[in-house]
Order: C-alpha cells, then sequence, then structure tokens
C-alpha cells in the first residue's frame, strides 16, 4: 500500500462519484490517497481493520477462506465500493478478504474517524445505503452462484481477472494458481481442467507459457451470459 499526496485527485474523485456532500468536514480532512499493486492485500480476514476504503479506480476481489483453508470467491467489485465500512461500524475482525486485481486507487480514512463521525447524517445515509447494497448482491451471490455450471462460472472469473481496461490485444491469466482458481469457484481441479480444455479446443482461450490468453473475449461472454461475480455493480456514484 502506498500513500499518494495528491488532495486535488482525491477532490476530483469525490465529484466523479458525486460524494462531495457525503464526508462532513471535520473527516474530509482526514481522507487519503492509497494505491495498492495487483494481488496486493487490501484487508485479510479475521484481522482488525484499519481503515474504511473507497475504491475508486480498478477491480478488487473479495473471497472468504474456512477453517479447513477452503476458499470460495463472492465476488469482484469495482467502483464505486466500499470495503470495511461494516467491521468499522461494528468493531469487527474483517469478514473477507480483499485483494487487488489490477493496479487499485482508494480513497482511505482511518477507522478511528469513522467511529467520530458515523452519527453524521450525510455520511451515515450513505453508509446504510452501501451496507445495504453489500447485503443484498451477497445474498444473491451465495444463494445462486454455486447453481451455475462450472462452465458459467469459470468464464465469469476469467473475464473479472482479465480486466476490461488490460493493455494487451489478448489478455493474460496465470495458471500457476489454478488449484486456488478451481476452490474459489467451487469445483475440483480435474473438472477444471476438463473445462478449460472444451474453452481451449472452442478457440476461446490457448495455453502460452503457463498462462492461459483469452482469445475470443466476445466468445467467453457469451458463455458466461451475465458475468455472475460483477452483476450489480455500482459505477456512477450513489
Amino acid at each position: 500500500m502506498k500513500e499518494i499526496m495528491d488532495k486535488g485527485k482525491i477532490d476530483h474523485y469525490l465529484i466523479q462519484f458525486g460524494l462531495e456532500e457525503v464526508f462532513p468536514e471535520p473527516l474530509r480532512q482526514h481522507l487519503a490517497l492509497y494505491r495498492f499493486e495487483p494481488d496486493e492485500a487490501l484487508c485479510l480476514q479475521g484481522e482488525e481493520p484499519q481503515f474504511l476504503f473507497l475504491l475508486v479506480q480498478g477491480k478488487v476481489k473479495v473471497y472468504t477462506t474456512s477453517t479447513e483453508g477452503r476458499t470460495l470467491l463472492i465476488n469482484f467489485t469495482n467502483p464505486l465500493g466500499v470495503i470495511g465500512e461494516i467491521e468499522c461500524l461494528r468493531g469487527k475482525e474483517n469478514l473477507n478478504t480483499v485483494t487487488a486485481v489490477s493496479l487499485v486507487e482508494t480513497i482511505g480514512v482511518f477507522k478511528r474517524w469513522v467511529e467520530q463521525n458515523a452519527l453524521e447524517a450525510s455520511f451515515l445515509r450513505f453508509l446504510l445505503d452501501m451496507v445495504a447494497e453489500k447485503f443484498y448482491m451477497k445474498s444473491i451471490s451465495l444463494s445462486s452462484n454455486l447453481l451455475y455450471p462450472v462452465e458459467v462460472r469459470l468464464a465469469s472469473y476469467l473475464l473479472s481477472v482479465s480486466y476490461d481496461d488490460e493493455v494487451e490485444a489478448n489478455p493474460r491469466v496465470s495458471m500457476s494458481n489454478m488449484k486456488d482458481t478451481a476452490n474459489l469457484i467451487g469445483t475440483s481441479y480435474r473438472h477444471l481442467n476438463r473445462v478449460l480444455q472444451s474453452f481451449c479446443s472452442a478457440g476461446l482461450l490457448e495455453r502460452r507459457r503457463g498462462k492461459l490468453v483469452v482469445i475470443d473475449r466476445k466468445g467467453l461472454t457469451a458463455v458466461a451470459g451475465q458475468n455472475i461475480y460483477e452483476k450489480g455493480e455500482r459505477r456512477n456514484g450513489i
């Protein structure tokens, strides 16, 4: 995590997402801009939260891990997303692990400042709105995603990790963590490989030097139908 000293950019993001009136002045003066590299954790499950983050650029992956070490993907989050609001308000440990998929920028504020301003009307309404939406989408995700065929789950996952603003014409996905991927989408490693092979045979993907190369993004999108891990994302303010 790298702190970026750029108040002008924070103000730009607040205007972009219609948040100028959300943060009371005593809280606004404590906002800071933080940048995360791909695969870097914004928060870890079970740890005490230190920040409330507003995701304003990039994409993050949200997943949970069982006591047996198995992981389950909950969703991918795009701007505008909020990370840590439930934990900060309730004084609880982090419910999930959140890691950056792409280069990520967030507006962050320390937990203690959130607690001191939690009853300000505009800020409280914003947090309640975001919490309600998050629980609604999480309910849909956990109740229905595992009911989809593995083909749909894998296509959705690949679309999410080979994010839309890739510079390369054919985005690449590392194959070094395919066992983790199988766990995340709730299938076996053997079944995952069978589906990958079918995608390669259909010309959607290619295997190159330990990478999966997306050849036909439109075809992959057709398999997914609608990306089940990114449904209902909020992109244009509150």
